[in-house]
């Protein structure tokens, strides 16, 4: 249920609905709006009667969700969320470029990506301290070294940092140097791991798993935000089909079906989509036309060496031609491009 309050319901009337909403044995999770604020419920296992709260001061009307992921839902929230990560944006009206390299492998190698897509345009940095790998014999990072490393390349190039967590035990230290999250899609259903991050002051970019639907990618985002953390993107990274040809399927219908049924920003992830270099930029273009929110792309200053998907990473001087050609295609559909 969502308890709508009037606009100018006071703060003693919100919280004396929070605090009904308590002593029945559920959670209020208030949601600030553009106008006024409403309240989530989250707990109840069935529906309750609308006029527990519809005679409160302060209460204009109280509607029930439809939608299993309550707190996720634009019933509950109809304004897009805005995620403000140190001033820096991902969600609204600007279109953000999230690049950098699929794993931190050098001090050398990170600033040198670090320093070519600040200078092209983006304005998150993306490089893995802690890699999920199919083998265990394979590079598998540098763990709180990589951290240090992009906390440096932040500290030289303005650009936040966006890194993946895999283990709730690494989740302190990698909330200490980065200033969003990746969950990457292995880690989409890692519950523990989804309840943990409700309790981080952190931004969470939730990618999708390669055999998730979209209801499920929803549910998992949900886990977040019950537990406190608002500070949301989701992510569409490709889901595994029986296609050969391409390392994913890129599911562009979950774009504009996901931007319809969520208040929470949607990132296409067209590197990971395809995992084919030359077709990246053709699937970006493809993500932005489509509604997304934002882009994360692989882009490493030489992808022949790189020690972990080199084979869809992006050189530079393809990073620099990928933003041109975003740029137009995010003016054609009335949006600039975020920094």
């Amino acid at each position: 249920m969502l308890i709508v309050m009037k606009p100018h319901a006071t703060p003693s009337e919100v919280e004396a609905v929070a605090e009904k909403i308590r002593g029945l044995g559920y959670t209020p999770h208030a949601i600030p709006g553009a106008q006024r604020v409403a309240i989530g419920i989250t707990g109840n296992k069935g529906a309750l009667e609308v006029g527990l709260f519809t005679g409160m001061p302060g209460v204009a009307d109280a509607i029930r969700v439809s939608q299993p992921f309550k707190l996720v839902s634009r019933e509950v929230k109809e304004e897009d969320t805005v995620l403000d990560v140190g001033g820096a944006t991902l969600g609204g009206r600007a279109v953000a470029v999230i690049a950098g390299p699929c794993s931190v492998e050098s001090k050398e190698q990170l600033l040198e990506a670090a320093r070519g897509v600040k200078a092209l345009g983006a304005t998150f940095l993306r490089g893995g301290a802690f890699k999920p790998r199919t083998s265990p014999y394979e590079f598998q990072g540098l763990g709180e070294q990589g951290l240090k490393l992009l906390a440096l390349a932040r500290e030289e190039t303005g650009l936040k940092v966006v890194t993946e967590v895999m283990d709730p035990d690494d989740l302190a230290v990698c909330a200490e140097y980065a200033d969003v999250l990746q969950i990457g899609a292995r880690s989409m259903q890692n519950f523990p791991l989804l309840r943990r991050l409700g309790a981080v002051k952190r931004p969470v970019l939730l990618k999708r798993g390669p055999s998730a639907t979209i209801k499920e990618l929803l549910m998992a985002a949900e886990y977040i935000l019950a537990h406190g953390n608002y500070q949301v993107a989701l992510c569409e990274r490709g889901i595994r089909t029986f296609e050969t040809m391409t390392r994913n399927t890129l599911d562009l219908n979950a774009v504009p079906v996901l931007k319809s049924l969520t208040h929470l920003p949607v990132v296409v992830d067209p590197s990971h989509g395809i995992g084919l270099r030359q077709h990246v930029p053709a699937m970006a273009r493809a993500g932005v036309a489509a509604g997304a929110d934002g882009l994360i792309i692989e882009v490493h200053p030489h992808p022949e060496q790189a020690l972990s998907d080199g084979h869809q990473s992006l050189a530079l001087p393809e990073f620099a031609e990928l933003m041109k050609q975003v740029r137009v295609i995010a003016g054609a559909v009335g949006r600039p491009l975020a920094g």
